[in-house]
């Protein structure tokens, strides 16, 4: 089981790769750590925190993907009809873009620091974007 280190803001998360469930998801993204960016609050999705990645093509379809990530979960929208990108729930979620509902791959579940995940995505609505830090632990 893999395990990774997120560090957003002044909050650090710790995190299982879902490998069995979306195989290529989590090898492509384990191929380009340590990813550093920003998130940012998501602007139709509800209570999440996106990684906006533009025209980035990471050469993926669809793996154990869904519309409704719970908190905790992170999914990669493969790019398609709107922009590829990373989000992360830390409340309910009905993932949408302007285009409307769209689908990404669950690929990592935080299990520790989950108490910290309503204060992220406040900090990123009100306060705006925060530092990022995948990287294998």
């Amino acid at each position: 089981m893999t395990m990774l280190r997120i560090t957003a803001g002044p909050y650090q998360f710790e995190a299982r790769m879902e490998e069995e469930l979306a195989p290529k998801t989590c090898a492509k993204f384990l191929s380009l750590l340590p990813w550093k960016s920003q998130i940012i609050h998501v602007r139709w999705s509800g209570e999440g925190c996106w990684i906006p990645l533009g025209d980035l093509d990471l050469g993926l379809g669809y793996e154990n993907h869904t519309s409704h990530p719970a908190p905790g979960h992170i999914i990669l929208y493969p790019g398609g009809i709107s922009e590829t990108e990373i989000l992360l729930a830390y409340g309910g979620v009905d993932f949408s873009s302007k285009m409307g509902q769209l689908a990404g791959n669950h690929y990592l579940t935080i299990t520790k620091g989950n108490e910290n995940l309503a204060a992220l995505g406040n900090m990123t609505l009100w306060k705006g974007a925060q530092a990022i830090l995948f990287e294998k632990m």
